[in-house]
Order: C-alpha cells, then structure tokens, then sequence
C-alpha cells in the first residue's frame, strides 16, 4: 500500500464513480512544500540550538565516552548474532541431513 499512487488510493477509497476532488494536486503539493518548510525550520532551530549551547569540556567527553561505547555494544551485538547464527544454520544442517 505504500507504494500505490494517489489514484489507486483514491479509487480503492471512492470507487470508480468518484471524481477527483478540484485542485487536489496543488493542493497536496502545497501541502508537502509546506511541511518541508516546517521541518527545515525545526532542524535550523535545533541545529542553532546546538551551536549556541554551551558544553562544560567533562561534559563533551561523557559524550563522546558514551558514543563509543554504544559503538562498541553495536559491535558486540553483531559479533554475537553472527555465532548465534552460525550456531543456529549448523544445528539446522545437521538436523536436516538426519531426516534426509
């Protein structure tokens, strides 16, 4: 469904009997165009939020301490899936030419 156009939308909705709302193309591009705006608005907020925020130097290097180590649980979590899932595709190999 996310991937259907606006008309199969519509008629999926309406039917084939219905028309096409007036002006419902400038209308929905209007309306993107306008919650585009609204989003870059937000992010230079936020980014001049950022900027303008001062950060003690302990501060900084919480942050960034904290960003590694979540790197590194990342890290570690894939490690730790890809033996799981070796374990997993070996148990199902062996169990499957035991039934063969």
């Amino acid at each position: 469904m996310d991937n259907d156009s606006l008309e199969t939308l519509l008629l999926r909705h309406y039917g084939p009997a219905a028309s096409t709302p007036p002006a419902l193309e400038q209308q929905l591009v209007a309306s993107v165009r306008q919650e585009a705006e609204s989003v870059r608005r937000s992010q230079q907020q936020i980014a001049r939020d950022w900027r303008t925020t001062k950060i003690s130097r302990r501060r900084a290097l919480r942050l960034v301490a904290l960003g590694s180590a979540g790197a590194g649980i990342i890290g570690l979590g894939i490690q730790g899936l890809h033996t799981l899932e070796t374990g997993l595709l070996g148990a199902d190999s062996r169990t499957q030419s035991a039934l063969s």
